[in-house]
C-alpha cells in the first residue's frame, strides 16, 4: 500500500505532467467524498457528505451566498457529480492536453485550466443574475465539475491546432476546429435544458481558451501570472553553524546551481537528473535540513 501511494506521488509531482497532476487531484478529491458517502448512505441512508459537497464546495449564483463562500471560485471545478461526469472530463483532458503540452509546455497547463475555471465561475454568475429567466432559480443555484476548465483546454487546443486531427468512434478522423465548433455548438442549444448553468460555464471556459490562444499568439502570455503562483517552491536554505565550515567554497552547492537542477525535476521528473545531479540536491538538502 505504501508503494502504491509513492507511485502515485511520484506520478502526481515528478513526472513532469500536469495532466497527471491535474488528473490525480480531481480523481483523488472525488474518491475522499464519494467512496465515505456510499458507505454513510448504505448504513445509515445519510447523504451528509454530498450535502456538505453541494453546501461548501459548489459554486453558488447567489452573490450573498458566493460572498460568504469566496473559495467556491477555485473549489468547484475539483469537484464532480458523478462517476460519468469525472470520467468523460478526465479522458478529454487526457487527450486534448497531451497535445496542448507538447507544443506549448506543461507549465501553461495548468494555469490555463485554473484560467477556464474561473471564466467559466464568472459566466455562470453573471448569466444567473442578469439575465431574467434564471430569476426564479437563482437562490439555490449552484454548480460543480472542471468541465469550464477542461473546455478552456480543448478550444484552445483547437485554436492552436485547428487542422490536427482525432480518431473518433463510428466517425473517424476529424479536425480539431469542427470538433470544437460542435462542442460550443452544443454547450449553447443545451443551456434551455436542465443543466442550464454547466452548459453557460462551459461557454465560459470556451472563450477564455479561445482568447488565451490569441494573446498568445500576440506575444501576451496570460498564464504566466497564474504559474508564478503554482509553481513556488521554497528555496533551499544552504546553513551552518560552523563558521570555518562555512568558508569552505566546496561545501555547499550554489543556490544557482539547485534552482536548475530544480526546474529540471519539474520539467523532466526526478528520473532525468545524472548522478552529479543528484548528489548536489542530496547535499543540498542534507546541509539545508
Amino acid at each position: 500500500m505504501n508503494s502504491l501511494w509513492q507511485d502515485i506521488r511520484y506520478k502526481m509531482q515528478a513526472s513532469g505532467s500536469r495532466i497527471t497532476m491535474l488528473i490525480g487531484i480531481n480523481v483523488l478529491i472525488f474518491l475522499l467524498i464519494n467512496i465515505p458517502a456510499t458507505f454513510l448512505w448504505l448504513m445509515m441512508k445519510n447523504d451528509i457528505l454530498n450535502e456538505f459537497k453541494y453546501e461548501y464546495l459548489a459554486l453558488p449564483a447567489s452573490l450573498p451566498r458566493l460572498a460568504t463562500h469566496f473559495w467556491t471560485p477555485i473549489t468547484y471545478m475539483f469537484m464532480h457529480d458523478g462517476v460519468f461526469h469525472i470520467l468523460f472530463n478526465m479522458l478529454w483532458l487526457y487527450w486534448m492536453g497531451q497535445m496542448f503540452e507538447e507544443y506549448l509546455g506543461n507549465k501553461r497547463l495548468v494555469s490555463l485550466y485554473i484560467m477556464g475555471g474561473l471564466a467559466g465561475a464568472l459566466f455562470f454568475v453573471l448569466a444567473y443574475n442578469l439575465l431574467p429567466v434564471f430569476a426564479g432559480s437563482l437562490a439555490g443555484a449552484s454548480v460543480v465539475g472542471a468541465s469550464a476548465s477542461v473546455t478552456a483546454v480543448v478550444i484552445a487546443t483547437a485554436t492552436l491546432l485547428p487542422d490536427n486531427t482525432i480518431y473518433m468512434m463510428f466517425i473517424g478522423p476529424v479536425k480539431l476546429k469542427w470538433l470544437a465548433a460542435f462542442f460550443v455548438l452544443i454547450d449553447f442549444l443545451s443551456i434551455a435544458g436542465p443543466n442550464a448553468g454547466g452548459e453557460i460555464a462551459h461557454l465560459g471556459g470556451a472563450l477564455m481558451g479561445f482568447i488565451y490562444i490569441k494573446q498568445l499568439n500576440r506575444g501576451h502570455d496570460w498564464s504566466r501570472s497564474v504559474d508564478k503562483i503554482f509553481s513556488q517552491r521554497p528555496k533551499v536554505k544552504i546553513v551552518s553553524q560552523n563558521r570555518s565550515y562555512q568558508q569552505q567554497p566546496t561545501s555547499a552547492p550554489r543556490q544557482e546551481e539547485i534552482d536548475h537542477i530544480l526546474d529540471k525535476i519539474s520539467q523532466s521528473g526526478y528520473d532525468s537528473l545524472n548522478k552529479h545531479e543528484k548528489d548536489v540536491l542530496f547535499r543540498a538538502s542534507k546541509n539545508g535540513g
